[in-house]
């Protein structure tokens, strides 16, 4: 399972040579709602959590600029995606915001974990890109950390996780070198949040993938480091799609 804005990365070091390595459970520990039986409409509605998250999706899917274009993007490689189908407000583990299950095709946002129409928004965005990437792409999320890799890179590099004012809020500042910094350590930190392998495993997949895929910036032709840079992207998909349907 994919998974996206990790406050913590959980215990994820393989055992002691000589000792059994634990079984993968590839992430699911952190969605525990996964496994159970969906509740009732009526159930589900007596719960603010759910009445919120349901909320700031729509707001998300109708008005931001990120999730406008990947759903366009998707739209048009043949994977529509609709809201009810393949978005899912859980309860989650308390270190995650969102994940994106590929055995489901569905992306789980944390409804406990997401409190601000702009963490939602990052949130949808992130796990999008990670939809976007198993639509166009043979990726294979639960044998090859490289492939999770670099859609962890893609992710961290275009859904806003690492602007300027984000790394603000986190008391995290530098100069030069920063964003491409910011991009390698939160693929690292998701890749251990949600894969039992060693941090030094999860260091070299990044390493080895990162330059290749920090610059794959599709759907949106360049890094939108602000919901302006967003908009552009959104227009300029726009019009390319214009162009290419008139040769």
């Amino acid at each position: 399972m994919g998974q996206g804005e990790a406050a913590s990365s959980p215990a994820a070091e393989e055992k002691a040579a000589g000792g059994e390595e634990e079984e993968d459970d590839f992430g699911y520990r952190l969605f525990p709602d996964r496994n159970k039986k969906p509740q009732s409409f009526l159930v589900r509605s007596l719960f603010t959590f759910h009445n919120r998250c349901q909320l700031m999706l729509r707001m998300t899917l109708d008005t931001n600029p990120y999730a406008q274009l990947l759903l366009e993007a998707m739209k048009q490689s043949g994977c529509t995606v609709f809201n009810d189908r393949h978005f899912s407000c859980e309860n989650c583990d308390g270190c995650v915001s969102g994940g994106f299950d590929s055995a489901t095709s569905q992306i789980v946002l944390c409804q406990n974990n997401i409190r601000h129409q702009s963490h939602m928004n990052r949130v949808v965005t992130h796990e999008l890109i990670h939809a976007f990437d198993h639509c166009r792409a043979h990726v294979d999320w639960f044998k090859n950390v490289k492939h999770l890799a670099c859609s962890e890179i893609r992710a961290a590099n275009l859904s806003g996780d690492c602007t300027l004012m984000n790394e603000i809020a986190r008391f995290k500042f530098g100069l030069k070198g920063h964003h491409q910094t910011c991009v390698r350590d939160r693929a690292i930190r998701s890749i251990l949040a949600v894969r039992k392998v060693s941090k030094e495993t999860a260091e070299k997949a990044v390493d080895e993938v990162f330059d290749a895929c920090f610059n794959d910036l599709e759907p949106f032709g360049r890094i939108p480091h602000s919901k302006t840079d967003a908009k552009r992207a959104y227009r300029d998909f726009q019009n390319r799609d214009r162009y290419n349907a008139n040769l």
